[in-house]
């Protein structure tokens, strides 16, 4: 990942990403999720029962975007593969960005909440293959560049 101010903006800010994949049917699915960026690829998780899970194993190409929707739109755009992965209780990932965007201590009540509804996980990591930046004022997009 470029170590652009703006990216990093993105990747730290309280901005859901927008997760984009392909359903069973090849139709294309988009869903707000909760990420953590640890440096090297995007952390998710998802109870096991998630229907995204279906389609990601027949097909695990991703995309994801994060725009923080204000004018001059900063938006990052990232392409890789899903990885998926059981894990027993909370995914660590999870708790920690439930921490991020609701802060200490209600993201420590819904983690505490969630424990007592689930007891697995899948912890999807997406590891860029491509990236973009656009800001609007020195990067936008391709219809616009000569």
């Amino acid at each position: 990942m470029p170590k652009h101010r703006t990216s990093l903006e993105l990747l730290e800010s309280r901005i859901a990403a927008r997760f984009a994949y392909l359903w069973t049917d090849g139709t294309p699915r988009v869903i707000a999720i909760w990420f953590l960026w640890n440096g090297r690829e995007f952390v998710m998780a998802t109870p096991r029962k998630a229907p995204k899970l279906k389609a990601l194993v027949k097909n695990p190409k991703a995309s994801i975007t994060i725009d923080d929707g204000s004018f001059p739109y900063k938006v990052l755009l990232v392409r890789g593969r899903a990885r998926l992965d059981s894990a027993e209780g909370i995914v660590p990932e999870y708790a920690a960005a439930a921490e991020r965007y609701f802060g200490c201590e209600q993201g420590q009540a819904w983690v505490k909440q969630l424990r007592g509804m689930i007891s697995k996980m899948v912890r999807i990591t997406v590891t860029p293959e491509w990236v973009g930046l656009l800001d609007f004022q020195t990067r936008f997009p391709s219809a616009l560049s000569s």
